[in-house]
């Protein structure tokens, strides 16, 4: 009898989702079944999902498709900026994190502002924006920059460099970010840059937590996460290990931070950190190590891929490395460190970070929860209960978005935009509408001077593969880091102007590194002689030995050494008519 039942009942099941798939409409490069729906496809490129929802997206007429599979709630997966506008801001209330995506990340993230909705979103998005907002904050960032990457990173460098040794890139900015972000949001310094220490126990857990977290949200099958993670097995067991050391460190830091509090009988210790700053608006420990550790995951990994992908770029891209060096060189000519004057007018930095990011988002989508039913602008019907995701890297190459040279690194469209800035619909990289990213403007300004800073003072050159791969966990990063060796360009010996040409107006900005070799950018000439591409110089006799040479660009101007007094080896290149130098 109960076997009957059970087959009756598996028969009308069967009867029920057959015609439920009949009314649904069909993807023909999709092939979905009943019952398990897509799963199959899905399967089989699970671990190329960027790839096979970027190619869907690209042939659907509405760049949006929509992915039923079992085991998993409906997904409206969409690359249309309108209907991103639809979800982030004109129809803001129907799409908040929901329970599926707080459920993933709710071990990791807690009730940081990430991870909420509502009233606790609100209040804590009210602080934070409160605190971002600050000049002081700015300040305190520039500070933090200046510190690690004048005492540490140009050690790191530098030793590189003089060794002939091949670095990874993305893990020395991956620390260098680290380093910034713990000095930003906690007030304390982990030290990471420090080559010769072993990564703190904070950071591998944290890394740890990020990346299982992050395959919980592309599992074919959620219900095999959460049985591994009830019986405490595999890979949720390591989750749970890594996440107790992560809350036990940031706890206690949080704990001795208000402990000195107390000791020094007033509410904060004075210091810029955003710590100091919850603090003293009088939340308890639970809620300040959730926030804490969201800033610390979206300030850590962010920053360090988009710089990491924008190194690589310009390693193949020469034209937009001088161009980098020809506004840096143009803002600061002389060898102090940069100031949030200079980084506010690199223009050029900025609209080739943000080319970066739209081809190698640093998160590559994110989803919401439809809490009702609702149509997108695209026609697209949404149900009570789906999820729906919008996907930067499929909408950073879409034809319908950005052209025909959507594949193509071309930062001047950033400065070309017809009717000025572009849509954050049309690049969601750092969200737009009420849940836009608070830490924007920080980021660019840490993601600027580090850029610039490197590049002033070496060339980077990648030694790995031409073309290497783009993982996206809950942050984006290339596989296998980015091994590159360091040329130094410059070891601040001298830094020499001249003025050549019988007009006087052209200009050649040179750098002398080692008091020998000369790198030049900005070179014209108006004899067409051919490209000048290295100076070597040799210190002739007539020079005062015992002077200091070129501390300041100006006063170089003023003492004139006769040019005979140098022996000059110049290498040629063909003529070229354009005679633009390469750096």
């Amino acid at each position: 009898m109960f076997l009957s039942l059970l087959l009756l009942l598996s028969l009308s099941l069967l009867i029920v989702s057959l015609l439920l798939f009949s009314l649904l409409p069909q993807n023909p490069h999709l092939p979905t079944y009943p019952l398990i729906g897509c799963l199959p496809s899905f399967y089989r490129n699970r671990r190329f999902l960027l790839h096979w929802y970027t190619d869907l997206l690209s042939l659907s007429p509405t760049q949006t498709i929509t992915i039923n599979r079992l085991g998993a709630r409906r997904t409206i997966v969409t690359a249309n900026p309108k209907n991103v506008e639809h979800i982030l801001k004109t129809n803001f209330g129907v799409y908040p994190k929901g329970k599926a995506f707080t459920e993933i990340l709710g071990d990791f993230l807690g009730f940081g502002i990430f991870n909420v909705d509502g009233e606790l979103w609100s209040t804590q998005r009210k602080l934070a924006s409160h605190e971002f907002s600050t000049r002081s904050l700015r300040e305190f960032v520039v500070r933090a920059l200046q510190e690690e990457v004048e005492n540490r990173l140009y050690t790191v460098l530098e030793e590189a460099a003089e060794s002939r040794r091949v670095l990874d890139l993305q893990d020395v900015l991956r620390r260098l970010a680290f380093d910034t972000i713990c000095k930003i949001s906690l007030g304390i310094d982990p030290c990471c840059l420090d080559l010769s220490r072993p990564l703190p126990p904070l950071i591998t857990a944290f890394d740890t937590a990020s990346e299982i977290s992050a395959k919980r949200a592309t599992a074919p099958v959620f219900a095999v996460w959460k049985l591994k993670r009830a019986l405490n097995l595999g890979s949720e067991k390591k989750l749970k290990e890594a996440l107790d050391l992560v809350h036990s460190a940031i706890t206690q830091i949080i704990r001795t931070k208000r402990q000195r509090n107390l000791e020094n009988n007033h509410h904060h210790d004075g210091g810029g950190d955003l710590l100091s700053r919850l603090l003293s608006a009088g939340h308890d420990d639970e809620v300040v190590r959730d926030m804490v550790i969201s800033f610390l995951m979206a300030g850590r990994d962010t920053t360090s891929s988009a710089m990491t992908w924008l190194f690589w770029l310009l390693s193949h891209h020469p034209e937009a490395k001088k161009g980098i060096l020809n506004e840096v060189w143009g803002l600061r000519s002389d060898t102090k460190p940069l100031d949030f004057e200079d980084l506010k007018e690199m223009k050029y930095l900025k609209a080739c970070l943000c080319e970066s990011m739209r081809l190698y988002p640093p998160v590559a989508w994110d989803s919401k929860h439809a809490a009702a039913s609702d149509v997108l602008p695209d026609g697209t019907v949404v149900a009570a209960g789906d999820r729906v995701t919008y996907f930067p890297y499929g909408m950073g190459r879409m034809e319908a978005v950005w052209g025909k040279d959507r594949l193509e690194f071309k930062p001047d469209r950033w400065l070309g935009e017809p009717g000025g800035a572009v849509s954050p619909y049309k690049f969601p990289v750092f969200q737009a509408g009420p849940r836009v990213c608070l830490g924007k403007e920080m980021a660019f300004i840490q993601m600027k001077y580090v850029v610039a800073s490197v590049l002033r003072r070496f060339d980077v050159c990648p030694v790995g593969p031409d073309r290497p791969v783009f993982v996206p966990l809950l942050t984006a990063h290339m596989a296998g880091g980015l091994k590159v060796m360091d040329k130094n360009c410059r070891q601040g010996e001298m830094c020499l102007k001249m003025l050549i040409g019988s007009s006087g107006q052209s200009l050649l900005k040179a750098i002398i590194v080692r008091a020998k070799t000369i790198v030049t950018f900005n070179l014209s000439l108006f004899i067409k002689l051919g490209i000048i591409t290295a100076l070597e110089l040799g210190r002739g006799a007539t020079t005062d030995n015992n002077s200091e040479r070129c501390q300041e660009i100006e006063s170089d101007l003023h003492v004139r050494v006769p040019l005979d007094s140098y022996h000059v080896g110049i290498e040629m290149s063909p003529v070229n008519d354009e005679l633009s130098a390469k750096p």
